[in-house]
């Protein structure tokens, strides 16, 4: 059963700002911390349920792609819309020193350092999505424009059915 947690970073963030959330626990497997295994435990469309994912660019350095659960980011697609001729994730090892978040609980809210941000376009359709909350085991159901502009994202097609 998943228990209610302390706030996180990337919730005392949006608390600061005066933006309307709700933080929404689920029980997490370490084995299995795809999308799929999120949406199903939150019992929402996994199309709703975005995961939050950090490449670099040959040009601009660390970029963080926003892309529903069930795509993947389209590298061509978001190498040029961050203009990069070139772009790819990062390895897994780099993730906490890059982002202050593990794999599974990477947030687009609160990273060390601000990063350009790209969510792709599917987020608009719904008025709440789901984004990790910052660690594993709790989202964040949020209006997507409100986190939009509170990460000062683009919206941008960059991600491609898997």
């Amino acid at each position: 059963m998943a228990k209610k947690r302390e706030k996180t970073n990337a919730a005392r963030l949006l608390d600061k700002a005066g933006i309307k959330y709700d933080l929404i626990p689920y029980e997490f497997d370490e084995n299995n911390l795809a999308a799929q295994h999120v949406a199903h435990s939150l019992g929402q469309d996994i199309a709703r349920v975005f995961k939050t994912l950090v490449l670099h660019g040959d040009k601009t350095g660390y970029i963080v792609c926003v892309v529903p659960g069930n795509c993947e980011v389209n590298l061509k697609a978001l190498a040029k819309a961050s203009g990069n001729k070139k772009v790819e994730m990062i390895a897994m090892r780099d993730l906490l020193q890059v982002t202050g978040y593990i794999r599974g609980g990477c947030s687009p809210i609160g990273m060390k350092k601000p990063f350009p941000t790209f969510f792709h376009s599917t987020a608009t359709l719904f008025d709440t999505i789901y984004v990790s909350a910052g660690v594993r085991g709790l989202q964040i159901e949020i209006a997507p424009q409100a986190l939009i502009s509170f990460v000062g994202a683009t919206i941008a097609d960059v991600a491609s059915p898997m």
